[in-house]
């Protein structure tokens, strides 16, 4: 599974690992990262899940989840979980935001 992002004139470029458990992102500045399906569901900023953070209704963590779906928005990324979670819009700047210091 690839999707191809353009955003202020650099472009994502984005691969779902054989198992679904990683998701592989490389821009057009030479950076690239992998970030694993937990941490991308965790990180989730949606209306449904940033609502759940503020009724502390959200889980801390997500074993086993999958990526099942990843959707070129543009300017971002669409990302669908194992779980049924399919909300959650990842813009270029946050992936990178994401990722491992």
């Amino acid at each position: 599974m690839t999707a191809i992002a353009t955003v202020a004139s650099a472009a994502i470029i984005s691969e779902v690992s054989a198992d679904l458990s990683e998701l592989s992102i490389a821009d057009s500045d030479g950076r690239s990262l992998t970030l694993s399906a937990e941490a991308l569901r965790a990180a989730c900023k949606c209306a449904h899940c940033t609502r759940a953070r503020f009724d502390e209704r959200f889980p801390p963590g997500f074993p086993g989840i999958a990526i099942t779906g990843v959707n070129d928005l543009g300017y971002g990324l669409n990302i669908s979980f194992s779980d049924g979670h399919d909300r959650g819009i990842y813009p270029k700047t946050y992936l990178l935001e994401l990722a491992p210091r």
